[in-house]
């Protein structure tokens, strides 16, 4: 019964772990999906300058470790003046590493655009923005949908690293009641069913913004429970 009363007690720290889990997810995929389309539009530039400076960040980051990225923003970068809290760290690490990753699904999508749609957006004497916002993206989105709800989820199971840098996650809540019960099953059985209700939560909100997107063009939904 000890074990029992010990969980119960901890139920609102571990709740709060979970907030803050919430929290760097949401605020990394949002950073990720604003670098994203900048990179990604980067890519696709006729300058030879732009496009190298986007291919040079989205190999960097996406070559370097996270872990070595989150580390060197907590330690590295207060030596050169400047300081994050440690979830500021954490956002910024999973805005970098998954918005190199989301750069090329944006990429992709666009150029996956059929040409003969770009033509007609011409022909019509639209403004080459005109063309983006009414004819290129309006397709390109929904292609972009299933990949960009893959990295969402990887980017919330990477959460756990966020616990190196001091930062009190669920994952690290959970370690400290299995630590203070010894019931190693339990804690981490609970834990697997919190990241799969949340992982299951992002992707029916996924699945709803692509059937969304689809019906606004008259295509089927088809999404994926």
């Amino acid at each position: 019964m000890s074990g029992l009363t010990e969980f119960t007690h901890s139920l609102p720290s571990v709740g709060a772990g979970l907030w803050v889990t919430v929290q760097a997810t949401v605020l990394g995929a949002a950073l990720a999906l604003l670098l994203a389309f900048v990179l990604g539009f980067m890519a696709r530039s006729r300058r030879l300058l732009v496009r190298g400076s986007s291919r040079v960040v989205v190999e960097f980051f996406r070559g370097t470790s996270l872990y070595v990225q989150m580390f060197w923003l907590f330690f590295a970068l207060p030596i050169l003046g400047f300081k994050l809290v440690p979830l500021a760290c954490a956002v910024v690490a999973f805005g970098l590493n998954y918005g190199a990753y989301g750069s090329e699904v944006v990429r992709g999508a666009l150029d996956a655009v059929p040409r003969g749609q770009r033509e007609a957006a011409v022909a019509l004497s639209m403004t080459p923005w005109q063309r983006m916002r009414l004819v290129v993206l309006p397709q390109a989105w929904p292609q972009m949908i299933p990949p960009f709800n893959n990295l969402l989820i990887q980017l919330l199971k990477c959460t756990p690293l966020m616990s190196l840098i001091t930062i009190s996650d669920v994952t690290f809540q959970m370690d400290q009641l299995r630590s203070t019960t010894g019931d190693t099953a339990t804690a981490y059985l609970l834990l697997l069913v919190l990241y799969f209700v949340l992982a299951y939560a992002l992707t029916l909100a996924m699945n709803g913004l692509e059937s969304v997107a689809k019906a606004r063009l008259g295509q089927p939904a088809g999404g994926r429970a």
